[in-house]
């Protein structure tokens, strides 16, 4: 496994920039956030402007990327039209894992499930795989669904963030069912009533994950995925856990 961490960690500094401070706190590799409600990297701009893009990431002074973080909020076939586009880029920087939200509570599961294949059929043409993302306010953050998912999608893998099992409802739910599932991680510290605090003051056992992964051969990334807060030292914090995931592995 390897430690990276992802761009959305400074999301107001262009991605150059990122990529600098990525380098100076010692990551290797770098998640890359593609979000349509960001200024970073939207893939409405890839689409539009896809050679200028595929430069940038290019750039990343040695850093590998280890996946691309996508959120595109178009619908119908400019959602398609967009993501086929992110795929090219990933195909362009030899990129293979795509991370997406799964739909919005009360979405109908016939109706995701459609959506997932289609995703996947554009991904697998290009050599890269959709994840997705456990996370809260989504189908995703059920274990049991994302299971049913990943079982009626071939394909179709996880992006595990245990952050947001602890945080829901579903806490009590054992998500060693999605392992074998496992694509991708996104990591920070966190306790049942607070998605975010400062490393070594949550709930998070990295150890126990690690160990988990390890047993179904997982040999990817451990991304490390914050969202910047007035009472945080953001550099502070990831060096901090990128230090701590080093010593575990």
């Amino acid at each position: 496994m390897i430690v990276a961490a992802s761009t959305g960690c400074f999301p107001e500094i262009p991605i150059p920039e990122v990529i600098e401070v990525l380098s100076d706190l010692e990551f290797t590799a770098v998640e890359i956030v593609l979000d349509d409600a960001g200024t970073q990297m939207p893939p409405s701009r890839i689409a539009d402007d896809f050679d200028e893009c595929l430069r940038l990431v290019r750039d990343t002074h040695r850093l590998d990327i280890c996946s691309y973080n996508v959120r595109i909020l178009a619908e119908g076939e400019e959602h398609y039209r967009r993501f086929e586009k992110i795929c090219d880029m990933a195909k362009a920087t030899k990129v293979v894992t795509l991370t997406i939200p799964s739909g919005e509570h009360g979405t109908p599961f016939n109706q995701e499930v459609e959506h997932l294949q289609r995703m996947v059929r554009i991904a697998e043409d290009r050599g890269a795989r959709v994840a997705i993302k456990t996370q809260m306010g989504c189908l995703s953050e059920d274990p049991d669904t994302v299971k049913n998912l990943c079982d009626y999608v071939p394909g179709v893998g996880v992006t595990l963030d245990p952050s947001h099992i602890l945080c829901s409802n579903n806490r009590n739910k054992n998500y060693e069912k999605l392992l074998k599932y496992v694509y991708h991680t996104h990591l920070r510290d966190s306790k049942k009533d607070k998605l975010q605090v400062r490393v070594g003051q949550g709930e998070i056992e990295y150890g126990r994950l690690i160990t988990q992964l390890q047993t179904v051969g997982y040999d990817r990334a451990l991304c490390v995925e914050m969202t910047p807060t007035d009472e945080m030292d953001m550099r502070q914090e990831l060096r901090k856990l990128r230090l701590l995931l080093d010593s575990l592995l």
